[in-house]
């Protein structure tokens, strides 16, 4: 149940809804309605849309194809692989020169977790497998193990 002194206070707020709905009314009459939209604005409009979305789409197609930008002007660290550990956790293998390094990436914080004496290679007869199967094989561990 709503108290009665609320509804004490609707009274004096009519004047200000009466004077509300009178400037609505005269700013109706001043200005011109505007002219509905024809099919030709609407078919411009769609057409525009169309054109930017193509664009969107041709560019992103063209950056996969091309490779993406260059992160970093000297390339001298490349990230190699990366394979997801949790939500917020990542193991990623780095180069660093000639040298690999597999990091934990978590939020806040990357950590060495090995440095590779033997340097994973990503372009030879292997790189059709798996970054985990390279990575056992780079640790010793091998499959099964």
């Amino acid at each position: 149940m709503i108290p009665a002194r609320r509804w004490m206070a609707f009274p004096l707020l009519l004047p200000v809804v009466a004077w509300g709905a009178e400037q609505a009314d005269k700013a109706e009459k001043a200005s011109p309605a505007m002219p509905p939209a024809d099919v030709g604005s609407i078919a411009q409009v769609m057409v525009a849309l169309l054109v930017v979305l193509a664009l969107i789409l041709g560019m992103a197609w063209l950056l996969r194809r091309v490779g993406g930008i260059q992160r970093g002007g000297s390339g001298a660290i490349r990230v190699l692989g990366g394979m997801s550990m949790g939500q917020r956790e990542r193991v990623v293998l780095v180069q660093v020169g000639e040298t690999q390094l597999l990091l934990g990436v978590a939020p806040g914080r990357v950590q060495t977790l090995h440095v590779l004496d033997k340097p994973v290679d990503v372009s030879g007869p292997g790189a059709g497998e798996s970054f985990s199967q390279r990575l056992s094989q780079a640790l010793g561990r091998g499959h099964g193990q």
